[in-house]
């Protein structure tokens, strides 16, 4: 099933990508001077085959899920706090609840693998099991359980592109989720863990030698194999990480733009691009994250994040501003006039070429 799917994945499509370059040269403006803005629609044209496609719906998805490794105490918040923000998101008082409202994103809550059982109004239930084991002492979860992530992430993107959502976001919430998002940059990057950790909630500098030697640990007990995304996952992941992996891929099955967010999706990120390289195509960065390791990240996908506003708080707090400029690279294509349609100066546009 997972192998249909990547064989779904496909690339750019060139024509109306030279045909978006085109039109913005057209456009009442010197060639190139809305820069990244241009880049975004020239990208999108590829992705949709249109010139200016209409995004309407956008949908950031938060996945929940509680890690085993917080019994080691690398995180300030207890594991309880998981399932409380849960419950903030449905309520629609958290901070991606906030933002989303106020570019116009619509929020889903997904339950991967929280420990409490939850019943509440709107939750998205595709629990794997109540969290990941510790992977100090063993794989974070089984082969299985980690392409039956994957596979409920994709469900989960089907669903909501079936139900009209033109642009996904990623976003994340599980207690301690920074320990396997490095664990798993660290692996298929094939970097000192020292490189790959930072300080996730705010820990301190002890907390943060802990959270090294967990992860150290982890990768020597479990010995991952850095070309097998899935054993990566299954040996030292999350289920939050395997279904935000998903939820990529399944978009990009469907040639639907994905937004990512910060530490853990672009860890997400990272597994879906090593499962099919063309999953790169239909992904748009939105900010750095104040994680040491998210530039790494980055560099490993090839992209160049649009915003530093310093922000470590996941839930795809980011991802929703990157929605954001997608948007806005839509409307430049849709609503500005060009020097054909306007009286700019015939000259003007000769001195400009």
């Amino acid at each position: 099933m997972l192998t249909e799917v990547l064989n779904q994945i496909g690339e750019l499509y060139p024509e109306p990508m030279e045909k978006a370059k085109q039109h913005l040269d057209s456009l009442i403006k010197p060639p190139g001077s809305l820069g990244v803005l241009e880049e975004m629609a020239v990208k999108l044209a590829g992705i949709t085959g249109e010139l200016a496609p209409d995004l309407g719906k956008k949908t950031v998805v938060v996945m929940a899920g509680d890690h085993g490794i917080t019994e080691h105490g690398v995180s300030v918040a207890p594991v309880e706090v998981t399932a409380q923000m849960t419950r903030c998101f449905l309520e629609g008082i958290a901070g991606i609840n906030v933002l989303s409202r106020h570019t116009g994103v619509e929020v889903k809550v997904v339950d991967m693998g929280v420990r409490a059982e939850l019943n509440l109004p709107g939750l998205i239930v595709k629990k794997v099991r109540p969290g990941t084991s510790d992977f100090t002492v063993g794989p974070a979860m089984t082969r299985e359980e980690a392409l039956q992530a994957i596979m409920a992430g994709i469900e989960v993107a089907r669903d909501l592109i079936a139900q009209g959502s033109k642009v996904l976001i990623t976003g994340d919430m599980g207690i301690g989720n920074t320990t396997p998002s490095a664990a798993i940059l660290a692996v298929l990057m094939n970097i000192p863990v020292e490189q790959a950790v930072g300080r996730g909630t705010g820990i301190k500098t002890e907390i943060m030698q802990k959270k090294i030697e967990v992860i150290k640990n982890g990768i020597r007990v479990n010995q991952p194999d850095k070309n097998d995304a899935v054993d990566v996952l299954a040996k030292v992941g999350g289920f939050e990480i395997g279904g935000l992996a998903g939820l990529i891929l399944g978009a990009a099955a469907k040639r639907v733009p994905v937004v990512i967010d910060g530490f853990i999706s672009t860890a997400a990120a990272m597994l879906a691009v090593s499962l099919n390289s063309r999953a790169k195509n239909f992904l748009f960065p939105s900010h750095l994250s104040d994680e040491p390791g998210h530039k790494l990240m980055m560099e490993y996908l090839g992209l160049t994040p649009y915003l530093h506003l310093k922000m470590r708080l996941g839930e795809g707090t980011g991802g929703v501003f990157g929605a954001f400029f997608l948007e806005a690279a839509t409307k430049v294509m849709r609503e500005m006039g060009s020097f054909a349609s306007s009286e700019v100066s015939a000259l003007l546009e000769e001195r400009m070429a």
